[in-house]
């Protein structure tokens, strides 16, 4: 079994679901405090909905990816490619817009979620819904993320599945240490090392996605070869000149190249628009995601919710 595929999953996980933790958790201790405990079986219901209506989201995408693989259609294996594009280019724009938008709120996160539960608990009757939905969508928006950048990234069995439950059991070890043991943790370099190492993930994202514009494009020409559109025998079609070739120096299906290319997107064929993109994406997303630090976060060592 190939563990490296089960890497950015775990890592991806571990920092979502550390994110919806601290939502989890400030939810209790207020609830704590204004002592309703009657409503924390909605706390659990919305944890378990969230994550169970996140894995269904994936399942459906799966099913259908693996649809398009096994069709005898004509333009399916170009369809496939541009599903997977698809999917990439989803999975990028919504990690890379969390990843920046979680920095920046980091600061205000506990306030808004107490005026939620405050505005929640003045419903009366429908309380409980108010506090489901709260936490409902702040755990499938993490879990949405993590499926959508499993499928988009990953055809290799059930390992990336491996590594995603156990960075969610960590995060649920790392809630729990936090809130219910009170132990001091420096959420703030937490998210700042993690955040870097999703960087790093979303970045070979990028280059996935570029290579499978390239294969649509090549199959399209294969199925109609008249129009000329790529050369004949040519390893890529859109991606212009090659950078490098490190088949023989580094391949990319042997380690460590595998746990490279599995963790950070690394290719043994580098293609001077997948480089052009890589580089983009740092200037963009990277740029705006260090330049979010500088700003003051209430993320403290010590966070204990009484």
């Amino acid at each position: 079994m190939n563990w490296s595929a089960a890497l950015p999953t775990f890592f991806i996980t571990l920092r979502e679901g550390v994110e919806a933790a601290l939502v989890v958790g400030i939810v209790f201790a207020c609830l704590q405090q204004a002592q309703q405990q009657k409503l924390q079986r909605w706390v659990y219901l919305g944890v378990f909905i969230g994550i169970l209506a996140s894995f269904v989201f994936g399942l459906l995408i799966h099913v259908g990816l693996q649809g398009l693989q096994t069709s005898k259609q004509l333009y399916a294996p170009v369809f496939k490619q541009l599903f997977e594009v698809g999917l990439g280019v989803i999975a990028i724009a919504m990690l890379s817009w969390m990843l920046i938008w979680m920095t920046r709120q980091a600061r205000f996160l506990k306030a808004e979620i107490e005026g939620s539960v405050k505005s929640a608990l003045g419903e009366n009757d429908s309380a409980g819904w108010a506090i489901f939905s709260l936490i409902f969508i702040a755990v499938f928006r993490e879990g949405l993320e993590t499926a959508l950048f499993i499928v988009a990234k990953f055809q290799e069995g059930l390992t990336p599945v491996l590594g995603a439950m156990g960075g969610l059991a960590i995060a649920v070890v790392i809630g729990m240490l936090l809130f219910k043991w009170s132990i001091r943790i420096n959420l703030s370099q937490f998210f700042q090392v993690m955040g870097v190492l999703l960087l790093l993930i979303v970045s070979g994202l990028v280059i996935s996605v570029l290579r499978h514009v390239d294969a649509a494009a090549i199959a399209f020409s294969q199925i109609n070869p008249k129009l000329g559109i790529c050369g004949q025998g040519n390893t890529s079609c859109l991606l212009g000149p090659q950078v490098w070739d490190f088949s023989t120096i580094l391949p990319d299906r042997k380690f460590p190249g595998i746990l490279l290319k599995t963790l950070f997107g690394y290719t043994q064929k580098l293609y001077l628009l997948q480089a052009v993109g890589y580089l983009l994406f740092w200037i963009t997303v990277g740029g705006l995601y260090f330049r979010s630090l500088s700003q003051p976060t209430q993320l403290k060592p010590a966070t204990k919710l009484n």
